[in-house]
């Protein structure tokens, strides 16, 4: 049997053996108590089985180094593995004794430092056409933190809805898995693998998480997602081209868009940039009249769309690049003040927007 058929039978394991393991943890995070209690700062009515993400790192561990042969492995998997194994340890004491922000940036950036230390992955120079070899020197270090910081905490903050970050990570993963295998310069197939088992796996978590949910990932599930997605995309950036860094930001279109949003809102509002509000896109659509499921969905859509701009980058000539990459932030600036991501009392695109509804309200009238 070749290695890809047998790649195809341990995709569809994983969902299956996703799906049931899921179903038993809820009965196991019922009997140990790790239940997410409703508050008026929460929108579920009961107590729901949290830190999904135990199930979700088991899972997906064991499936690989039992289902994956040693010479198909990453090179780097043991340290891949115990910087993820730090970050859902810091997902479970945050679920358990919710840590202040602080703290849990400690977490991510130890998982981020012992990713860096012990790996030969790096992110210390890209290649632009026009420029040729553009090199971070020193910085390389910084980039890497924030990049795997960034991409963590913003998968994070989408974890707001049933199945929201599940979901848009999903979509992510396999666009990333799709850019990887078909339009990168040399095909990691080991980086492909370890990303397609991550989709199997939270294929199989979705139905447990989607609306009405019954389990949820909890910071230990959406930090260990997020920090999956941040350092599995940096393993596509070793020969990196500024197209190839402009991929993963647009496949992460959405839960970017939302926090960097939500950081100007808060900064503008004189709020700290920790500080949770109210005011994050999943919000906005249930202030429109949007229902749980409906917002998911839309939300979805906009993550779809953002993947398939994604995809275009690598086709696309150095015109074509900048044209996208032109439409891509003239959409997401669009996108911010249409629903109102800053929390703004009045803009001027929502003044546009209020006069063209009050002229056709005018002549309807009329």
């Amino acid at each position: 049997m070749n290695f890809l058929m047998r790649f195809t039978i341990l995709f569809a394991l994983s969902i299956l053996i996703s799906f049931i393991a899921t179903f038993l943890y809820r009965k196991v995070a019922r009997t140990w108590g790790w239940v997410d209690r409703p508050s008026r700062k929460k929108i579920h009515k009961e107590p729901i089985p949290t830190m999904g993400g135990i199930c979700l790192f088991l899972v997906y561990w064991i499936l690989y180094f039992t289902g994956i042969p040693v010479q198909n492995q990453m090179v780097d998997i043991g340290a891949i593995f115990a910087s993820s194994a730090v970050i859902l340890l810091t997902g479970i004491v945050d679920d358990l004794v919710e840590l202040k922000p602080w703290q849990k940036m400690i977490g991510i950036l130890l998982a981020a430092n012992l990713f860096y230390f012990f790996t030969d992955i790096r992110l210390d120079h890209f290649t632009v056409s026009i420029l040729g070899r553009v090199e971070f020197n020193q910085f390389g270090y910084v980039v890497m933190m924030l990049w795997i910081a960034a991409i963590t905490n913003a998968v994070n903050l989408t974890d707001g809805l049933d199945g929201l970050a599940a979901g848009t990570s999903i979509i992510s993963l396999v666009t990333m898995g799709l850019v990887s295998y078909f339009f990168m310069d040399t095909t990691n197939v080991a980086v492909v693998v370890m990303i397609f088992l991550l989709v199997g796996v939270l294929l199989g978590f979705l139905p447990h998480n989607f609306h009405p949910a019954k389990v949820f990932l909890g910071d230990t599930g959406a930090l260990f997602i997020g920090f999956m997605i941040a350092t599995l995309s940096l393993n596509g950036l070793k020969h990196a081209t500024f197209i190839s860094l402009l991929v993963p930001v647009a496949i992460l279109g959405v839960p970017l868009t939302d926090t960097i949003a939500a950081i100007i809102r808060r900064k503008l509002h004189k709020k700290a940039i920790s500080k949770k509000d109210w005011g994050h896109l999943h919000h906005r659509f249930l202030h429109l009249g949007f229902s749980h499921r409906q917002t998911v969905l839309v939300i979805y859509a906009l993550g779809i769309i953002f993947s398939l701009t994604a995809l275009l980058y690598p086709l696309s000539s150095v015109l074509g690049v900048v044209i996208l990459t032109m439409g891509l932030l003239f959409g997401v600036i669009l996108f911010i003040l249409s629903f109102n991501l800053l929390d703004r009392e009045e803009t001027p695109l929502r003044t546009i927007f209020r006069k063209l509804s009050n002229n056709e309200t005018d002549e309807e009238n009329k």
